[in-house]
């Protein structure tokens, strides 16, 4: 199936929108296809406010209406313990919401921007958007992450070359309560960095330290700029420390 064809049989949707390469890149899509489409962004602790921003920038461009949708995400028990299938029980509660608020809006169709590149069997929100019935156009036409940021950077949209984001939940272990302050720890330690050049990098939290994950080609950087990393972070950790184990570009 083509995403032509995909909306030439779904000619009205709602969009689930993170600001992401993906979600982006579908917007487009359904724009160009002549589907009517609304986007939605659904707005917790778990998102940092760039990714806010980049959506409202993207949706403005591409002349599609943006509603955001404000959720407790920390109010949902199983999200904030933390536990192994916290991505299940967040997507969950997440995508309920935002099927309830498309359905009184008149849509019946909910998408999201997950692409073939994304392993289903190691995903367990997958699970939640296969019980929710929600569609993924991306990965149903076969359209890699890679094909994602070809045809965005072809399309001219700025989110093409956005590295992966994952939500600041996963900043913190696995069966540590997961609380806002540690959240707004993250964000602030990120925000730091990126003003320092970092691209395509986590900080994680363990109590009081900090450690930083960085690709291979700027594992250079942060030695580099070993001073200001500490001077940055320190007001918000006990300890800062450097991972030498690069990163991958996709966790």
């Amino acid at each position: 199936m083509t995403l032509e064809t995909f909306f030439r049989e779904v000619p009205r949707a709602a969009v689930a929108f993170s600001g992401g390469t993906d979600s982006a890149f579908l917007l487009w899509a359904a724009k160009k296809q002549g589907c009517q489409i609304q986007a939605y962004y659904i707005h917790t602790a778990f998102q940092p406010r760039f990714e806010l921003e980049d959506a409202r920038r993207l949706a403005g461009e591409l002349g599609i209406p943006m509603q955001v949708i404000d959720m407790d995400i920390l109010g949902v028990p199983e999200a904030a313990q933390n536990g192994p299938r916290r991505c299940y029980y967040c997507k969950r509660a997440l995508f309920t919401r935002l099927r309830e608020q498309a359905a009184k809006d008149g849509y019946t169709v909910l998408l999201d921007g997950t692409n073939a590149s994304d392993d289903a069997g190691d995903r367990p929100g997958m699970q939640a958007l296969r019980e929710l019935r929600v569609r993924s156009p991306l990965r149903e036409c076969g359209i890699t992450k890679d094909m994602v940021r070809s045809l965005s950077r072809e399309a001219g949209l700025f989110t093409w070359e956005k590295p992966a984001y994952a939500c600041l939940a996963t900043r913190i272990p696995t069966g540590t309560e997961i609380t806002r302050e540690d959240l707004q720890r993250a964000e602030q330690a990120e925000t730091a960095l990126m003003a320092l050049g970092f691209r395509d990098f986590r900080v994680r939290l363990s109590g009081e330290k900090a450690r930083l994950q960085v690709t291979g080609e700027q594992m250079a950087l942060a030695v580099d700029k070993r001073s200001e990393i500490v001077q940055a972070l320190k007001p918000l950790f006990q300890e800062v420390l450097l991972d030498l184990e690069e990163r991958s570009p996709s966790v």
